[in-house]
């Protein structure tokens, strides 16, 4: 990982440890207060990559770090599980996708740790902000997938 890059991620820690950012413009704002200049790409990737969530604080949705998840988490699998046991998430069936809805600011996380798991019967996902859609070749992988997503939540 690059310097700057981790720089920049641990401002990001630091500052959603100091106060509430709401969203992706209030973060890019506040880092360049502190110096640094990000794109919207750059903060997305930031977001997932930390595997910052939405949680209502105050009554205000704002970003944190998720408690379960920590840098000592270093499979997708266990990132997956942590994120699934802290947010709630809904899984329901359509045609051969699952599609997974949480909290707002959620599905990137949750998306980006499927991905890492490298499981053989996903095809591929795409996420939203609340949404992530996951694609399968069959019913059977489907099946098997959503048994795992359900076990890692408990």
């Amino acid at each position: 990982m690059e310097v700057m890059k981790q720089l920049r991620q641990r401002e990001i820690r630091d500052l959603l440890a100091q106060r509430p950012i709401r969203t992706q413009q209030e973060l890019a704002a506040a880092l360049r207060e502190r110096g640094f200049r990000a794109t919207q790409a750059t903060i997305s990737r930031d977001v997932a990559e930390l595997g910052l969530i939405k949680s209502v604080q105050d009554g205000v949705q704002t970003y944190v770090v998720p408690t379960r998840v920590t840098e000592a988490e270093s499979t997708g699998e266990e990132r997956l599980r942590a994120l699934l046991h802290d947010l709630r998430v809904d899984i329901r069936e359509a045609g051969l996708m699952l599609v997974l809805k949480t909290l707002p600011g959620s599905a990137h996380a949750i998306a980006a740790a499927l991905d890492r798991t490298r499981w053989t019967e996903v095809v591929g996902s795409i996420a939203g902000d609340d949404t992530v859609f996951v694609a399968f070749a069959d019913r059977a992988a489907m099946q098997r997938v959503r048994g795992r997503l359900l076990s890692l939540s408990h």
